[in-house]
């Protein structure tokens, strides 16, 4: 099987998308992840709002910091959405080559998707968990990405690699929500058209209003597990050594939702689910659109550089 261009032009379009949209949200990245990594302890916390986190930065002038991990995580974005956008198109044409199928059904759809979504989560997880670690860490102290990960044991690494799996069921709930949405909408368009007529497609503001509500679903579904893996990947800060015991027993998925049920309750699962909704929806939506802008521009400059490459070979066989 030669090179896939097509899957090349879509992995690089959602690389690029996805880095200029990250870049663009990451303070919100950052004040979401430091709040939602802290645990009330004696009754006490640091930060009562999510808005506090920006507040301590700047009254630190460490405004700066909110940025700390950006290049990691722009990193981790990058690799991650190239290595889904190709093996989600590439496993998409491989399927509809061996199957002979004309179109791929929605639960095929959602196999496929969550395949290339665990292939991405094992690729990625060391630099997912190194930059969570940085946006953790006390404004101004955080690490390079080498220190960061050699820090430990190299397992340390693939910290909340069990929850990342169980997390690309997310991009599967909301397709299944968004198709049900729309075919809801489409049958009541046309029964108020009458029967007779076509059938019709959504408007872009439709599709957009549909991806957010299905995005909100996924999220507040899967959002205990989203707290947890942020909880399990936090930075441990230089305590006493009662307290990193204590810390580190709740490095496994029993132990952190142990620490969140003793210390807050069932409203702690949910903690920082506001500021999750808002980054993710922006993001998505931001991914999205850059993504469809810039895909055409790609593929042109893809198959330029194909063609450059071809006739430069082509002029040193003849020469």
């Amino acid at each position: 099987m030669g090179l896939d261009l097509e899957s090349i032009s879509e992995a690089t379009s959602g690389a690029v998308g996805s880095l200029v949209s990250t870049t663009i949200l990451y303070p919100l990245d950052t004040c979401k992840t430091k709040y939602q990594a802290e645990v009330r302890a004696h009754g006490q916390q640091k930060y009562r709002n999510l808005s506090d986190v920006f507040w301590e930065a700047i009254q630190n002038r460490q405004f700066l910091s909110l940025y700390q991990g950006l290049g990691t995580k722009n990193l981790q974005s990058f690799i991650s959405q190239f290595v889904y956008f190709y093996g989600y198109s590439y496993f998409k044409r491989l399927y509809l080559e061996k199957s002979g199928a004309k179109r791929i059904g929605t639960k095929e759809n959602l196999v496929l998707a969550a395949a290339a979504g665990a292939c991405t989560a094992i690729l990625t997880q060391p630099l997912d968990t190194a930059s969570s670690r940085m946006q953790t860490s006390a404004f101004g102290k955080s690490k390079g990405l080498w220190k960061t990960l050699t820090e430990g044991k190299w397992t340390d690494a693939f910290d909340g690699l069990g929850i990342s799996l169980l997390l690309t069921s997310n991009p599967s709930i909301q397709f299944t929500v968004f198709d049900q949405l729309k075919n809801r909408l489409l049958k009541k368009k046309q029964d108020k058209a009458g029967n007779g007529s076509s059938p019709e497609a959504l408007s872009a503001s439709s599709a957009f209003a549909l991806g957010a509500i299905s995005k909100t679903i996924a999220t507040i579904l899967t959002y205990p597990a989203i707290r947890c893996k942020v909880m399990i990947q936090a930075v441990d800060s230089n305590d006493n050594e009662n307290e990193k015991a204590q810390k580190k027993s709740r490095k496994t998925v029993p132990g952190v939702i142990r620490a969140i049920w003793k210390s807050e309750g069932v409203p702690g699962f949910f903690k920082g689910l506001h500021a999750q909704i808002l980054k993710t929806v922006l993001s998505s939506a931001l991914l999205l659109m850059i993504k469809e802008k810039i895909t055409a521009s790609t593929w042109v400059l893809i198959l330029a550089t194909r063609r450059f490459l071809l006739l430069s070979r082509g002029g040193l066989k003849n020469a």
